[in-house]
């Protein structure tokens, strides 16, 4: 598994708004100039957020995004799959979106390596929530400098 862009824009986000109190409507344009994350991208990002019920929005004046439960509430691995989708590196192997392999029976790199790399990755971000990326946002670490560290498929 590899960290998006997108991934570290959502980590950025919810680390700023899990650090507000829960019933402040915070703006996108509040949000996108606290975090550097452009507006129309961290929107989509916002999106895909309140669609898997990570975010709440509310529309019109007064309106904006915030969190839908308290921050040690939501895990990595929702954040993760809401803006990613799968967190599982195929798809024979996925809790949520699981296809069927012919071979799935006697693949012994399924039944082995795959599914320990499924699973570690799923402890991983289970073991980690918002609160962690607000604990972050209160010690003035943004998560800018990742970006540049974002490995490449062919690196």
């Amino acid at each position: 598994m590899r960290l998006s862009a997108t991934d570290v824009y959502a980590f950025q986000a919810l680390g700023y708004l899990g650090n507000q109190e829960l019933t402040r409507w915070v703006s996108s344009e509040e949000i996108s100039e606290a975090t550097g994350v452009h507006r129309p991208y961290l929107v989509r990002i916002l999106a895909a957020l309140s669609a898997k019920g990570v975010v709440k929005s509310k529309k019109g004046i007064g309106g904006g995004y915030a969190l839908a439960r308290k921050p040690a509430l939501i895990s990595l691995c929702e954040v993760v799959r809401a803006v990613d989708g799968p967190v599982a590196p195929l798809s024979c192997i996925s809790l949520n979106w699981h296809e069927p392999c012919v071979e799935e029976e006697r693949c012994h790199a399924r039944a082995s390596i795959y599914t320990r790399m499924r699973d570690a990755m799923l402890q991983v971000l289970g073991d980690f929530s918002v609160a962690d990326l607000v604990k972050d946002r209160q010690q003035d670490v943004t998560y800018e400098h990742c970006l540049h560290h974002l490995l490449k498929p062919n690196a």
